[in-house]
């Protein structure tokens, strides 16, 4: 039964005025079941009670057979019956248990690596992400957080490698672990999770000595510009820097206080702490290896990755062509270089004027050359610019790396 506007007026207004209304002070369900008693009783006819009552004759025979039942009168859901395409119970059990093993990984991934390990007729990914939700896997923040962010990267593997240290922790041994991290910039692929005690230079060249041996070279290594990358008194030329320069490789380092420059590395050290160091406790060196050693296969192999369309950094790493020399051979320099010697001080004597440079570059042959810099003179190694004279001033004014050629960061003059 259908009522006016002006109907519905009218019972606000008795409401209003306290008048004697059917369901007042009573229950749905208590006001329900009165209509239906009191059609039993043939205290009216059924069509005046239900334009008393306000319901459709319909309506008033539903009650009445459910009241005559013993059914309850309260409102039912309206969900269907059945539900053709809802998640299989098998099918859910294995979102939840892999998402169990690896706590830290979103539901486009889970679903990825679900595929990848050939199962068949699994959900779309907004319902993968349903099911975690509904079974409590995913807290309020973290969905909160769950944002897409701007890439930027290299065109091939090799470009450039970035690589820095994880923030040290404490084992149960109560050592100190210092993980050092490798990772290629375009396919995002890990070369290296070391445990380290330290971060002094020498136990870094023993770990990319050996990436070098199985991966190759690459063009540029991105790092911070503490130890051991750039701290050398005031030049910031270390003997890690001379020693990749001996291998054609240039040194690139981020802004200071600025992590965004090395955002892979920084994006990787977090699922490591996400996806790793929070689920276990490590023991000792040699357990921290080892847990490395595993999360790094699961990383390249298994663990698909949003910025490579959901395929895995093996997919898209290949080895460098430019491998490690078995030594390394003496520098020549072209006719037009003026050669010198660095003292093992640090400094260069140029025109009866002493230039600091560093002491990581004592006893090595530099090459000068004139400037287009009016009054000014380049230094290289080899085949890297590392700084640049005014002699006229008798001063320094730069000392920053350069590849000769094909420097991938741009510098208007020479």
């Amino acid at each position: 039964m259908v009522y006016s506007f002006h109907d519905k007026i009218e019972a606000r207004k008795e409401e209003r005025e306290g008048k004697n209304v059917p369901w007042k002070e009573k229950t749905v369900e208590e006001t329900r079941e009165e209509f239906a008693r009191r059609c039993l009783a043939k205290e009216k006819s059924k069509s005046a009670l239900c334009r008393e009552y306000r319901i459709s004759r319909p309506t008033g025979d539903k009650w009445i057979r459910r009241y005559q039942s013993g059914e309850g009168l309260d409102n039912r859901s309206r969900a269907p019956f059945k539900h053709p395409n809802k998640t299989a119970e098998t099918t859910e059990a294995k979102i939840l248990a892999i998402r169990r093993k690896y706590p830290a990984i979103g539901a486009v991934k889970l679903k990825r690596m679900l595929e990848n390990r050939g199962e068949k007729e699994l959900p779309c990914n907004s319902t993968v992400n349903a099911i975690l939700k509904r079974n409590g896997c995913i807290s309020p923040e973290a969905s909160k957080a769950a944002t897409p962010c701007q890439r930027f990267e290299k065109a091939q593997p090799n470009e450039m490698w970035q690589t820095d240290f994880k923030g040290d922790f404490l084992l149960a041994d109560g050592a100190r672990c210092f993980p050092l991290c490798v990772l290629d910039d375009c396919s995002r692929f890990n070369l290296c999770i070391d445990a380290k005690t330290n971060q002094r230079r020498e136990t870094v060249v023993e770990s990319f000595k050996r990436i070098f041996n199985e991966y190759g070279l690459p063009k540029i290594l991105l790092c911070d510009n503490g130890n051991p990358w750039g701290t050398a008194q005031s030049s910031g030329i270390t003997l890690f820097e001379v020693w990749l320069m001996d291998l054609g490789i240039l040194t690139v380092h981020g802004r200071i206080r600025h992590p965004q420059t090395q955002g892979k590395e920084e994006k990787f050290n977090g699922n490591l702490n996400r996806e790793l160091l929070k689920q276990v406790k490590l023991q000792n060196m040699a357990d921290a290896q080892s847990k490395f050693d595993g999360y790094r296969d699961f990383y390249n192999n298994e663990r698909p990755h949003h910025a490579l369309n959901l395929e895995v950094p093996a997919q898209r790493y290949q080895k460098s062509f430019k491998r490690i020399p078995p030594q390394i051979s003496e520098w020549e320099y072209e006719p037009e270089y003026e050669v010198r010697t660095i003292k093992k001080t640090g400094f260069l004597t140029y025109k009866g004027q002493g230039y600091f440079l560093s002491e990581s570059l004592g006893g090595l042959n530099i090459g000068i050359k004139e400037s287009s810099l009016q009054g000014c003179v380049n230094l290289y190694y080899r085949n890297f610019r590392i700084g640049r004279l005014n002699v006229s001033d008798r001063a320094v004014v730069s000392r920053r790396i350069y590849l000769s050629e094909d420097d991938p960061r741009c510098e208007p003059r020479v």
